[in-house]
């Protein structure tokens, strides 16, 4: 049976081209690295290296075992890093990705307490109206709201945002209050587009009743946080999140249209760039989002129960 480190000692020379290079980056000598090669190639009863005075060059043989063992090492690998790091201190910078209005609503108001949990880790808050590249960005985590697209992400859902209808009582006052849904299209809409940049229908259930209504937005701004401003100054009807739209009904600033009638609730996403193994402040946030976004906690409460 084929010696786990020994593969990993022939990946290593192999990647690096050189046995010294090798030994440098796995902090062991030489000569245990050439025993490890040999030791490899008496057991394969094959060469795996051409070694030259300036060069250390695979074999075909070397090749064919390289493509195959890549992945196994990589994945050995970051299992015992993982294995190794639940023991550590959660330390470090950690780059969280956000949307603006949720990075000021939700992360704002929760990342104080984080911050005390783990003293040794300090945060770069990037918030986006559009959505960053993990990878290309070096972001760590990022909060993604809607559903998830992009398969080459991993993503862990954390809840849902639930969207209310409102206008402001000085719109009703100057355009009248909506009578069905269907006048909807003769109302000015606050809206934002979809990733196409198109407006986007609004859709409505009742038990198994849909309806779908295309309105004409009188404006449409890509922030959340801009419609509900709008919304309340009397700009027009709009789909408003919970956490926002809730104190201002309750307040009278605004006002709930067609409560009998829902609108689709927003999923909320943590997004991490790899299956690799996170690193412990990585897992120390994902772990928090996940204690604090239960139902009945600030984004995820219900401001207005049916």
């Amino acid at each position: 049976m084929l010696d786990l480190n020994s593969l990993r000692v022939f990946e290593k020379v192999a990647s690096l081209r050189s046995f010294s290079g090798a030994a440098r980056a796995l902090a062991m000598p030489k000569s245990n690295v050439s025993r490890s090669i040999a030791k490899l190639e008496s057991e394969l009863e094959t060469r795996l290296f051409q070694r030259t005075t300036r060069d250390v060059v695979l074999t075909a043989t070397g090749e064919a075992l390289l493509e195959r063992c890549a992945d196994i090492i990589a994945n050995v690998s970051d299992a015992l890093d993982y294995v190794g790091s639940l023991a550590a201190t959660p330390r470090g910078t950690l780059k969280i990705s956000s949307g603006i209005g949720f990075g000021i609503n939700v992360l704002a108001e929760h990342l104080p307490e984080f911050l005390l949990r783990y003293p040794r880790i300090d945060v770069i808050l990037d918030l986006e109206t559009r959505q960053a590249d993990l990878v290309g960005e070096a972001v760590d985590v990022a909060i993604r709201l809607g559903t998830m697209t992009d398969s080459g992400l991993i993503a862990v859902k954390l809840g849902e945002i639930r969207r209310y209808l409102c206008a402001a009582p000085a719109y009703i006052e100057r355009r009248g209050m909506p009578e069905a849904i269907e006048s909807l299209t003769e109302h000015d809409a606050v809206d934002m587009p979809g990733p196409d940049g198109r407006a986007r229908p609004w859709i409505f259930t009742r038990g198994e009743e849909v309806k779908k209504v295309e309105t004409r937005s009188r404006i449409s701004v890509n922030e959340a946080l801009t419609v509900h401003r709008l919304v309340v100054k009397g700009a027009g009807i709009g789909q408003l999140s919970g956490y926002l739209c809730g104190p201002e009904i309750m307040a009278g600033r605004l006002v709930r249209l067609f409560p009998s009638w829902s609108l689709p609730s927003i999923e909320v996403s943590i997004v991490f760039p790899s299956r690799r193994a996170l690193a412990p402040a990585v897992r120390a946030f994902a772990d928090y989002m996940k204690e604090v976004s239960v139902a009945g906690r600030l984004w995820q409460d219900d401001p207005l129960p049916e």
